[in-house]
């Protein structure tokens, strides 16, 4: 219920109106957002490399109706490539293709698109497409599939194992050697499109994390559940296979203490930083995945708020 209440919460103009106008928001965003411009970004990546972290930098956007926007979402992610080359950092980049222009035309998502990834493929870098809701799913992956075919081998794309369609997903990525994200989704779909139990969302994760481990091309096992995490570790360790054939994927600001433990640990982890001013729906759906980390948000508002000040008064 709470699952479903938050991602409501993300797609109503009302409900982010007020929490962005609330005392404390922006504060209560930083944990989790880097900042708002490329240099926030680059500052957060340096940080993490410097943690022993790989990045994966996201500029937040999704849904964009204009050419305008698209074009200029596009030339975000051109200075964020270049940006990361000149610092010579661990780091790619994921964008969402809606922020691209999926829906405004085929022809013009393609041309801003190909602008961003012959760039990466340029400097040597990487871009991921981030999978949204299920009314995209086959959009994305046939759009994925005619650049695969063009040559790009510098692309990759997110699977959500809440969808029922994702074991047949991942078959043919693995078979064509795609580089995917594993995750287990955050948006509101329909019970004959998505798992509803988080029993069988999880039994789903796993069987497509070790579809992914054993047959797969570096995954990324993007997950913060520790029994997700466990299971991949025991999965590799029965396999004997090399902690090099893939890594753990994390959120900024969350579960910081399990990155550093996975680092220690000598396993490959990549933190996924997202910045940008469309902060609201990003976070209401890490809320959404994650119904813990609601408690640090209330605790930031609480402290930025005129209430949280009465209280420190007495």
């Amino acid at each position: 219920m709470l699952r479903e209440s938050l991602i409501y919460l993300s797609e109503s103009p009302l409900a982010r109106r007020f929490v962005k106008s609330a005392p404390g928001a922006r504060t209560m965003a930083s944990r989790f957002v880097a900042g708002e411009t490329v240099e926030d970004g680059i500052r957060a990546a340096r940080i993490l490399n410097q943690a022993g972290m790989s990045v994966s930098l996201d500029y937040l956007g999704e849904s964009v109706s204009s050419r305008e926007e698209a074009r200029a979402a596009a030339d975000t992610y051109i200075r964020l490539l270049n940006r990361i080359a000149e610092e010579k950092l661990k780091a790619n980049v994921s964008l969402k293709l809606t922020q691209m222009g999926q829906d405004i035309d085929q022809a013009f998502l393609r041309e801003n698109v190909t602008r961003v990834i012959d760039l990466a493929r340029q400097h040597d870098s990487f871009v991921r497409f981030d999978m949204e809701s299920s009314a995209y799913t086959q959009r994305t992956l046939d759009f994925f599939r005619k650049l695969w075919a063009d040559g790009y081998r510098n692309i990759g794309v997110v699977i959500q194992s809440y969808l029922r369609r994702s074991a047949g997903d991942i078959e043919q990525l693995n078979r064509d050697a795609v580089r995917v994200r594993l995750c287990k989704g955050a948006y509101k779909e329909l019970a004959t499109v998505a798992f509803e139990a988080k029993t069988d969302v999880d039994r789903s994760y796993v069987e497509l994390m070790k579809r992914l481990i054993e047959y797969g091309n570096y995954p990324g096992i993007a997950t913060h559940d520790e029994r997700m995490i466990r299971a991949t570790q025991e999965f590799v360790t029965g396999l004997q296979k090399p902690l090099s054939d893939f890594e753990f994927q994390m959120l900024y600001g969350i579960r910081r203490d399990l990155q550093k433990q996975l680092v220690s640990q000598g396993y490959n982890l990549r933190v996924y930083v997202p910045f940008g001013g469309a902060w609201y729906p990003y976070l209401m759906r890490r809320m959404a995945e994650r119904p813990a980390n609601l408690f640090f948000i209330v605790n930031a508002v609480l402290k930025e708020s005129p209430f949280g000040r009465l209280f420190r008064r007495k």
